[in-house]
C-alpha cells in the first residue's frame, strides 16, 4: 500500500480504528474521518501515517469539505454506521431515518464523492453486516439500510467496472467492538439477561459460536485492495463463520 492514499470514514473506533492502523502498517497514508476529533485523535497518536478530518457522513456539504481536504484517494472505506435496535411495533419515523441516513446515506455519499476524485485501480469498500443478507429481529431499520447498501454496491460495481475499479462490502457478524458492547448493554437493560449470557447469545448466531475480530475484516480489506483481487467486483464478502 505505499504511496496509496486511503480514507476511512468511522474512523475514531472499533473496526474504523482497525483499519486505519492496519493500512497505516502496510504504507499507506491514511485519513479518517468521524464526529469525534478527541477520538480521532487518540488513533492518530497510535501511528505515523494517520490524519484526521473531523465530518458527518450524513450531511452532504460535510463529506465534499472532507474530501477536499483530504485530497484524492485511492482507496475509499465507507465504515462509518450505528445501530440501535427497537420492536418494529414501536418503532419511530425519526429511528427510522436515522438508520437510513448513518448507514446508507452516509455510503452513498461518501462512495460518490470518493469516486469523483478516484482514479483507475481505485477501491471502493462498504462495511456491511450480515444483517444487510438476512432479517434479525429488533433491527428492521438498520437491516433494511444494510441491505440497500449492499445493492449500492452492486449497482455502482456494475458502472464502474471498465474503469479498472472495484466495488464491494465487507459483512462482518457480530463483532468485538464497542457498538457490540453497547448492543449488549441494550439488551441486558431491556430484557434483564446478564451481559454475559447475552453475549453468548450473540455468538451463537454464527456457526463458529464466537465473536469476530476487526483485524479480520482489516484484512479482508486489505486483500481486496491487492493485485489479486482486481477481478472482485460487486461481491458481500461475508465474515461470520459460515452465516447466513
Amino acid at each position: 500500500m505505499k504511496g496509496k492514499q486511503v480514507l476511512i470514514t468511522g474512523g475514531g473506533s472499533g473496526v474504523g480504528a482497525d483499519l486505519a492502523l492496519g493500512f497505516a502498517a502496510e504504507g499507506a497514508d491514511v485519513v479518517i474521518a468521524g464526529r469525534r476529533q478527541g477520538a480521532l485523535d487518540a488513533v492518530v497518536a497510535r501511528a505515523p501515517g494517520l490524519r484526521a478530518v473531523v465530518a458527518d457522513v450524513t450531511d452532504e456539504a460535510s463529506v465534499a469539505a472532507l474530501f477536499s481536504a483530504a485530497g484524492r484517494c485511492d482507496v475509499v472505506i465507507a465504515n462509518a454506521g450505528a445501530a440501535d435496535s427497537m420492536p418494529f411495533a414501536r418503532m419511530t419515523l425519526d429511528h427510522w431515518t436515522a438508520m437510513i441516513a448513518a448507514n446508507l446515506t452516509g455510503t452513498f455519499l461518501t462512495f460518490r464523492e470518493g469516486l469523483r476524485q478516484m482514479t483507475p485501480g481505485g477501491r471502493l469498500i462498504a462495511i456491511a453486516s450480515v444483517a444487510g443478507l438476512k432479517g434479525y429481529p429488533y433491527v428492521a431499520g438498520y437491516a433494511a439500510a444494510k441491505h440497500g447498501v449492499i445493492g449500492l454496491v452492486r449497482s455502482v460495481a456494475e458502472e464502474v467496472a471498465r474503469k479498472e475499479i472495484t466495488a464491494n462490502a465487507i459483512c462482518p457478524g457480530y463483532l468485538e467492538t464497542e457498538m457490540t458492547d453497547r448492543t449488549l448493554a441494550n439488551i441486558a437493560t431491556t430484557t434483564g439477561l446478564p451481559e454475559r449470557e447475552a453475549r453468548a447469545a450473540l455468538a451463537a448466531k454464527s456457526p463458529q459460536n464466537r465473536l469476530f475480530q476487526p483485524a479480520e475484516v482489516t484484512a479482508a480489506a486489505l486483500w481486496l485492495c491487492s493485485d489479486g483481487a482486481r477481478g472482485v467486483n460487486g461481491q458481500a464478502i461475508t465474515i461470520a463463520g459460515g452465516a447466513p
